[in-house]
């Protein structure tokens, strides 16, 4: 049955996606199948007959931008004309109750392991069956089912994210996510094959695997890591150019992988390892899996392997017990590592965690200090490795171009080294050169500006 309003037009929809990629991806299959029952969209929320909020709370600040998101659509169904307001992911999972008793503008809420049941839950509110909510147990065959639902991409359409597994099996002390999206599940290795051909066709160019974990893909289905597996077939899927991978735990690159990432043409050199800190007393607290000799060593095989890889990882600083002498070794390590790519966040006390009933806890004050301390250190690496690019041929992924209303024909692009939204640009001049969204020119690095570098065409 698709919707439609009450004159017989099909009714439109505004999305407002927080967090994650991950999260990003589910708010883009819930598109796909507003689009399958017959609704239009709308970038403008007073025009809107349906507003869904898709929201996260991994930390206290995710969580307080998603209560306002809600609190600021909601108005927009005391005055405009929305039909139905819903509220699905992270914060839907985690205060159904909660935001259904304070928040009566809310007309449902989803959670995360219930976006297929969106349509059904929609109907209902146009029905007038009054608040909903839908939060199915977290199951692995449930899961199996959302892996080959259609999607609108919502990021330009030269690049796209492709989430391979949901959940967590690791259980860090200071992480909800196992709470809010259960244990580890693998998206079976033909749907990703079949979602990334869909993908290419669209015209997307680059893939970027996310999960909580990508390095354990497979083992829940095929009873190893199958990654490598995975990045071989997706290798061989056609106007697929460059395949990202984000979040690797640094005790599961495995040999085979470090090695398909060398010898595979599209997978770029490129690698998110999430350290979280290098203190082994830190890491012991955080229940994380590797020693400061693991991961340096680890470390150590990437660039012995991959000698132009670009690794990126995250820090945590003031979590409980984090002493003077601990982050002086977390300080040590930044500096002796070099990574290309840092961020660091100060410690949030989750409830529910069991880091949040430690003691010691380090204050507010102290916490942003010592981040800022790190993220200092990292500044003077990052100038000085954007330096050492000047003179190096790259090739680029254009983004878009600059105002027109300057004299120069400059373009916005990304090169192997740089993952959306997180990391840096170049700035290509292009001369005469006309180029689309989407096109990978040769570019040569002329000059660094602090994280963005500067290049001109290769002829």
């Amino acid at each position: 049955m698709e919707l439609e309003n009450r004159n017989g037009r099909p009714l439109s929809c505004h999305l407002l996606s927080l967090g994650c990629d991950k999260n990003l991806v589910d708010a883009e299959k819930m598109l796909g199948m507003l689009f399958s029952d017959g609704c239009t969209f709308t970038d403008q929320p007073e025009e809107a007959d349906i507003i869904l909020v898709n929201t996260c709370c991994f930390i206290g600040d995710a969580r307080d931008e998603s209560v306002e998101a809600i609190l600021e659509m909601t108005e927009y169904k005391k005055s405009g004309r929305c039909r139905a307001l819903i509220v699905t992911g992270c914060m839907a999972e985690r205060y159904r109750e909660e935001i259904l008793q304070t928040l009566p503008e809310v007309d449902a809420v989803v959670g995360t392991n219930s976006y297929q049941e969106l349509i059904p839950v929609l109907h209902g509110i146009f029905r007038g069956e009054g608040q909903e909510s839908c939060l199915l147990p977290i199951s692995e065959a449930h899961f199996a089912e959302q892996g080959s639902q259609g999607r609108i991409v919502t990021t330009g359409g030269h690049y796209a994210y492709l989430k391979i597994a949901e959940g967590c099996n690791k259980r860090c002390t200071y992480c909800i996510i196992p709470f809010l999206r259960g244990n580890y599940r693998s998206v079976p290795m033909e749907d990703l094959v079949r979602e990334a051909e869909k993908l290419a066709a669209d015209g997307v160019k680059e893939l970027i695997l996310v999960a909580q974990e990508t390095t354990l893909y497979g083992v829940d289905l095929y009873g190893k890591k199958s990654l490598p597996e995975l990045l071989r077939k997706l290798n061989d899927v056609e106007g697929i150019a460059w395949i990202r991978i984000l979040y690797c735990y640094p005790e599961e690159v495995t040999e085979e992988l470090i090695r398909a990432i060398r010898d595979l043409p599209k997978v770029c050199h490129y690698l998110d390892v999430p350290i979280q800190h290098a203190s082994d007393h830190i890491l012991r607290r955080m229940a994380r899996k590797t020693t400061r000799r693991e991961i340096t060593e680890r470390i150590g095989r990437l660039r012995q392997e991959i000698p132009d890889i670009c690794l990126r990882t995250t820090m945590i600083s003031g979590f409980p017990g984090e002493t003077d002498a601990d982050h002086k070794i977390l300080l040590e390590f930044v500096r002796e590592m070099e990574f290309d790519r840092l961020g660091d966040f100060t410690y949030s006390r989750e409830e529910g965690t069991k880091a949040a009933a430690f003691s010691h806890q380090v204050s507010k004050r102290l916490k942003e200090e010592r981040r800022g301390e790190v993220m200092a250190l990292q500044q003077e690496i990052a100038f000085r490795k954007a330096e050492k690019q000047i003179g190096r041929e790259l090739r680029v992924l254009i983004e878009g171009r600059l105002s027109q209303e300057t004299e120069e024909n400059v373009y916005v692009a990304r090169t192997y080294m740089d993952a959306p939204g997180v990391d840096g640009y170049i700035y290509v001049h292009a001369g005469k050169r006309e180029f689309m969204t989407g096109d990978m020119p040769k570019v040569r690095v002329t000059a660094a500006r602090e994280y963005d570098l500067i290049g001109e065409l290769v002829e």
